[in-house]
């Protein structure tokens, strides 16, 4: 009966169930959880945005994953979930900042901007016809002087945040960022913040999964290039090409697994720095 009950709930995308659920925004939720992690920290020189943008096949264009946005020079947005409801999103926030700009003659507030997304996103929750967008949208930028960073889900609700997650491994990234999060972070320490939490969600991570950017007061919006990640976070791998090539340079070392090979005389000695059997994972 239960199982009735909540169908008969379900299928509109106004309604709320007998116990307060508004189904459907949990199940826009759930497809925001589905998609790959998208990382916002905000540090003491600026905000670091990241995301990852694994292909789905090798014949696809690594350049046409865009998880990251440039909304005006002082804002940036990172995405995760549906890539065309979070498009709709970000060309409705691009738009604002224009009018923004031409109506008052200053770069909008980035509490007003996420207010003003959030608010559209509200509006599908109650009219009939429509449904919850199945996205959810990282916001960050320079506002007065000062970084800020809002998160904006499929209920329309605003947060600000030091630092979150949204998308796939919410969990295990959300708690790697509330373990190392500081006030003293650097931009370059935000940086390696998120490839380390994306880290918990991908073992085999590498520079060209990624996709980072910075916004500061003094350059505006930067894109991070994989030079740069692999100068922040030396022991990030290039590509999947750059691990399979550590993995054969270590079974060509010791082919056989076979350690220490000396004899019984040999085993009473010393081990030397030239002895132990070389390991370049």
């Amino acid at each position: 009966m239960r199982g009735n009950d909540q169908q008969a709930y379900d299928r509109g995308t106004s309604l709320f169930s007998p116990d307060g659920r508004i189904y459907q925004v949990e199940y826009a939720r759930e497809a925001v959880s589905r998609g790959a992690p998208s990382v916002g920290i905000r540090t003491a020189e600026g905000i670091v945005l990241a995301a990852m943008s694994r292909t789905s096949s090798p014949l696809m264009e690594a350049e046409s994953i865009e998880k990251l946005h440039k909304l005006d020079d002082h804002v940036a947005t990172a995405s995760a979930g549906h890539v065309a409801d979070a498009r709709k999103l970000i060309d409705l926030a691009r738009q604002q900042t224009q009018v923004n700009q031409l109506r008052y003659g200053e770069p909008v507030g980035i509490e007003t901007l996420t207010k003003h997304v959030t608010d559209h996103i509200q509006e599908n929750t109650q009219l009939g016809g429509t449904r919850p967008y199945g996205a959810a949208l990282l916001i960050g930028g320079i506002e007065n002087g000062e970084p800020r960073l809002f998160g904006a889900d499929p209920s329309g609700t605003p947060h600000e945040w030091k630092a979150t997650v949204i998308g796939d491994g919410r969990e295990e990234i959300q708690s790697t960022l509330e373990e190392n999060w500081t006030d003293s972070l650097t931009l370059e320490d935000g940086i390696e913040l998120a490839v380390t939490a994306l880290g918990e969600y991908a073992d085999d991570l590498t520079a060209a999964d990624l996709s980072i950017a910075t916004i500061t007061e003094a350059d505006g919006y930067r894109v991070v290039s994989e030079e740069d990640i692999a100068d922040v976070v030396p022991d990030l791998p290039a590509d999947a090409d750059a691990v399979d090539d550590e993995e054969e340079t270590a079974d060509e070392t010791d082919p056989d697994g076979a350690g220490d090979t000396g004899t019984e005389e040999d085993a009473d000695d010393e081990p030397t720095d030239d002895d132990e059997p070389t390991n370049d994972e």
